[in-house]
């Protein structure tokens, strides 16, 4: 989420090397010891993978969505943690921490749920009163409510506490909303109305509105595939129309600060078939669309303001552009919609004039295929 942008040229993916990663030969993730929380949500998945091959089915974007995920309405919860003790843990190594998440039940009473959380980032741990946090929650804690089937989503929460920090929120997540309208291929989110309570004063530090991002691996298990730690992916080792897609979604958004090759904002799901990797773009404060504060413009590229857009798909995806444009012509009206509905108005009248004037200018970008070439693709990366 931070400052400067990774260089998207980097050792390339080879067939082989994916097919080896589909085999089961992960290259190790971090050291660090596993928690009863970590032991149980890994028994959960391989469970559910075991159920579903037994029933020969493979894991698709059909899946049972997870109760959280299934409406798009604000939910109203408390979430209750140590926060003195999160606001000084750092890095990697930081420890899952005790935590609760309380909501109304259908019969009004409390549900209170279990979970762990603990803090991620480099940035935000710097800089925000509300550190950033990933939750943990255990099936079996969760069984029968809201959280059941999240696993370990990211809480997106205000780094300061006042209105303007949370519009920023509530503009990202509509980026989010965007990127589900255009494709399946993308993060699943949820609005939330939090009240961060600290367990140790029972003090309520801030109530503000804040997002739930889908679960990487879960967003990749639903798509068929595992989510890769190895960077390296070039444009022959991904799909060319969702990543046609992607690039196209960045420019929308004016998002400058990604690499699908570096991993940085950027995931690469390897299928399970072995076909071609689907990649999925993540993490947008830092895009003009946003338009944060604390945003900067990186000097490589040829953009003065955050605002600026900057087409930074290759040359080698021209064949996939045309459908890439017709879609997000086909989806214009539903993208606009997401202004105007419950979760949309949150950002109050000026925002969304705003925002669509915003969208306004890259439809014009698009307009014909003239347009498309001239404004967009004709500034492709790479060779033609």
């Amino acid at each position: 989420m931070r400052p400067g942008i990774r260089n998207s040229i980097a050792f390339p993916v080879r067939r082989e090397l994916a097919a080896c990663l589909l085999a089961g030969c992960m290259l190790p993730r971090h050291a660090g010891a596993q928690d009863k929380a970590d032991k149980q949500a890994k028994r959960e998945k391989k469970e559910k993978k075991e159920r579903t091959e037994k029933n020969g089915d493979a894991p698709t974007d059909s899946a049972a969505t997870p109760p959280l995920f299934a409406t798009e309405a604000p939910l109203a919860v408390t979430f209750t943690a140590n926060f003195g003790h999160l606001r000084t843990d750092k890095g990697d190594a930081a420890p899952w921490r005790a935590a609760t998440m309380t909501y109304a039940g259908p019969d009004g009473k409390p549900v209170v749920v279990s979970l762990k959380a603990k803090t991620h980032g480099i940035w935000r741990l710097k800089h925000c009163v509300i550190p950033p946090i990933r939750l943990n929650v255990s099936n079996k804690q969760a069984k029968g409510t809201l959280l059941h089937d999240v696993q370990k989503p990211k809480m997106v929460s205000v780094c300061k506490n006042d209105d303007g920090y949370e519009r920023l929120v509530l503009k990202e997540m509509q980026l989010y909303r965007i990127y589900q309208v255009l494709t399946p291929m993308s993060h699943r989110v949820r609005t939330l109305r939090v009240a961060y309570t600290d367990s140790a004063s029972g003090k309520v530090e801030a109530t503000r509105y804040a997002f739930v991002i889908e679960d990487p691996d879960e967003l990749a298990d639903r798509l068929g595939g595992t989510m890769t730690k190895t960077k390296g992916a070039t444009t022959d080792d991904m799909d060319a129309e969702p990543l046609a897609n992607a690039f196209l979604f960045e420019y929308l958004i004016g998002n400058l600060d990604f690499s699908f090759n570096q991993l940085h904002n950027g995931e690469v799901v390897m299928k399970r078939d072995a076909s071609l990797a689907i990649p999925v773009a993540y993490d947008f404060d830092f895009s003009g669309a946003v338009n944060a504060p604390y945003a900067t413009v990186d000097p490589q590229f040829r953009s003065r303001r955050i605002t600026d857009r900057v087409y930074r798909g290759y040359c080698t995806l021209a064949s996939a552009n045309a459908s890439a444009v017709a879609l997000f012509q086909q989806k214009k009206a539903a993208i606009y919609a997401l202004y105007a509905d419950e979760v949309g108005k949150l950002l109050g009248p000026d925002t969304i004039r705003e925002s669509l004037a915003y969208f306004d200018e890259f439809y014009g970008d698009i307009k014909t295929p003239k347009d498309a070439q001239d404004n967009v693709f004709g500034h492709c990366v790479g060779p033609r």
